[in-house]
């Protein structure tokens, strides 16, 4: 690249690179507290819950006895890391890692951007997303689980193995990166990384169980979740709540949760809606016969949308996976999600507002939390309709099937269009 292109293209990059600095400098100033942000403290979960859970588990058994713990066994290597940083307490060295994780996917998808073909675009959606969810993006280890996925997405194309393998090292420390299979070319590579994720899993999963008891304990506490007071089954009782609905809204297994009167049919809902969106992205599956370079990202995105949108709880961390999955998408100019990747860029925008700004106002399903929550929901199921429908589009009705082509297997001769059988 020369002349005024080239000019143009480092003034932009360091615009970039000057903005992602600048906002991330402002996200660990309100991790560290040093800028007060309203509502809850939403650093409280590092440094009480996981820290207990840092000191049991260095004892070598898992939280079994706490109902909070509801992770899969890989969640240990996310608590542990801090002791990666020794010198430091626990709650200075989980952030400043948090700040790595986001380096890293920052820094994965402007090397991905500036190749033939792609596009600068996700590094921007990153960049701002990750800003306007504030603080909570820092305090939770879904950064963590979320680097690891964009990893498996943009390396996944030239090595089905190692999206396999990343793939599964992501599930098992909170099982939605399984997903990131779901859109794999078919033939030599479903079956390829398909078959390295299942060996890589259980092989993580056997080194947990051997090296630590107590490791599937999480399942009968996923099992016993109610419907979370963000949800999108949860507004339902928002507004029963001022036509005399009788439940309440209290901590329960660890997070805000409805209780009483006819919950128990709204979370029993939430999972038929739940096995109907993996219904549909069997079928999606099965019907697909046009794969380009951006398509495993896509349907990525568009299952994780899914299974978000459709689950029991929605809590503000979430969004970071959404993020992460929407920037992947950007980064391919072949892509056409960006209208549901934008919709959940202004979803995450509110949902800083739904927490922790406004959280009592949500707590209380006042006329402010309600409107939030509406709001962010609303954005969600209108991103994830428009994700199904692009993909559909895309994939299966845009192409006859006559125009299937088979994936190549040497990377710099790959054609435009890949496609295999079933």
């Amino acid at each position: 690249m020369t002349g005024a292109a080239g000019n143009g293209f480092r003034t932009d990059l360091r615009l970039l690179l000057g903005l992602w600095a600048l906002t991330r400098l402002i996200l660990l100033l309100c991790a560290f507290k040093a800028v007060v942000v309203p509502g809850p403290d939403v650093t409280f979960e590092v440094g009480h819950i996981y820290q207990s859970w840092y000191e049991v588990l260095r004892t070598g058994e898992y939280p079994s006895s706490d109902v909070t713990w509801q992770y899969p066994p890989g969640a240990a290597f996310a608590v542990l890391s801090p002791a990666l940083l020794p010198f430091l307490d626990y709650a200075t060295a989980f952030f400043l890692l948090a700040f790595l994780c986001d380096a890293s996917v920052f820094g994965l998808l402007v090397h991905t951007g500036r190749r033939r073909g792609r596009s600068m675009r996700g590094a921007w959606l990153w960049l701002a997303a990750l800003a306007l969810l504030g603080p909570t993006a820092y305090a939770r280890f879904d950064i963590m689980v979320t680097a690891v996925a964009v990893a498996a997405l943009l390396t996944g194309l030239r090595s089905p193995r190692l999206l396999g393998a990343l793939a599964a090292m992501g599930a098992v420390m909170k099982v939605w990166p399984a997903l990131l299979l779901v859109g794999a070319a078919k033939g030599r590579r479903t079956r390829v990384s398909w078959s390295t994720a299942a060996g890589a899993a259980v092989g993580l999963l056997l080194l947990c169980a051997v090296w630590m008891p107590g490791s599937l304990a999480f399942l009968s506490y996923q099992s016993e979740r109610g419907t979370e007071i963000e949800s999108l089954g949860a507004m339902v009782f928002h507004v029963a709540r001022h036509f005399g609905w009788e439940g309440t809204a209290r901590m329960n297994y660890g997070s805000m949760e409805f209780l009483g009167p006819y919950v128990s049919w709204v979370s029993t809902g939430a999972l038929v809606l739940t096995a109907l969106a993996f219904g549909w992205l069997l079928l999606w599956r099965f019907r697909a016969r046009r794969f380009t370079s951006s398509t495993t990202a896509d349907a990525a995105f568009v299952a994780v949308l899914l299974f978000t949108t459709t689950s029991r709880v929605i809590s503000p961390q979430y969004m970071v996976w959404l993020v992460g999955m929407a920037a992947v998408c950007l980064a391919y100019r072949s892509s056409r999600m960006r209208r549901p990747a934008h919709l959940v860029l202004w979803a995450t925008a509110v949902t800083q507002f739904e927490f922790p700004v406004w959280f009592s106002h949500v707590n209380e399903s006042d006329l402010l939390g309600i409107s939030v929550l509406f709001l962010r929901n609303g954005l969600l199921v209108a991103a994830t309709l428009s994700a199904c429908r692009t993909l559909w589009r895309h994939t299966v009705t845009e192409v006859a099937p006559e125009h299937t082509e088979l994936p190549t297997s040497r990377p710099q001769k790959r054609p435009k269009v890949l496609a295999g059988s079933a």
